[in-house]
């Protein structure tokens, strides 16, 4: 089966996180996107508890038929290393055939990973275009220039303004559950 790993901190999902998704299942690029929170980033940047990231990429993505969000890194070592967690799936399933699925930002950021050719190896990059990341070695862009970061910045404003931007943003489940637990304020 040909499964693109998304791997990411989901810190939280987004609509560019839906997007690619959907892009990847209905060009036919992979049978299936599999969805794998961030246990501990390794550099060890600050996020929300990992259930509720979990949780959320499940209202975000979790509808798609042919996406699965998995929670596999909390099971691994931690800090969590998408090399151990590409090698672990590799093992438990060794009919996948994987591909890295990531927007053309990570290629400016590549030497930042830990082995980034031995993830290649195992799972070479389907690299998805992303508006304000032109890159020689990516597509056309087909993901809004939407960041989490920029997400948290507007849930922790509780303006009218910032509100509406969010509708735009986030999944209304999304957006409920992040309000709700008051993650991000």
């Amino acid at each position: 089966m040909r499964v693109a790993f998304f791997g990411g901190s989901f810190n939280p999902p987004h609509v560019a996180h839906v997007l690619a998704c959907t892009y990847v299942i209905s060009t036919g690029l992979a049978e299936q996107v599999l969805v794998v929170p961030v246990y501990q980033h390794p550099f060890d940047k600050p996020l929300a508890p990992f259930e509720d990231r979990l949780t959320m990429a499940q209202l975000a993505v979790g509808w798609i038929p042919g996406v699965e969000v998995s929670a596999v890194e909390r099971e691994l070592e931690a800090p969590s290393l998408t090399l151990n967690t590409l090698q672990h799936l590799s093992r438990e399933h060794p009919s996948w055939s994987m591909r890295l699925m990531v927007g053309s930002d990570v290629l400016f950021e590549a030497q930042k990973w830990h082995a980034f050719d031995k993830i290649c190896a195992i799972a070479p990059p389907l690299v998805l275009g992303r508006v304000g990341f032109a890159h020689a070695d990516a597509p056309v862009s087909v993901l809004p220039e939407l960041s989490s970061t920029r997400v948290r910045e507007l849930l922790a404003d509780p303006s009218p303004s910032s509100r509406a931007l969010l509708k735009a943003m986030l999944p209304h489940a999304v957006l409920e559950h992040a309000e709700a637990r008051g993650l991000y304020a």
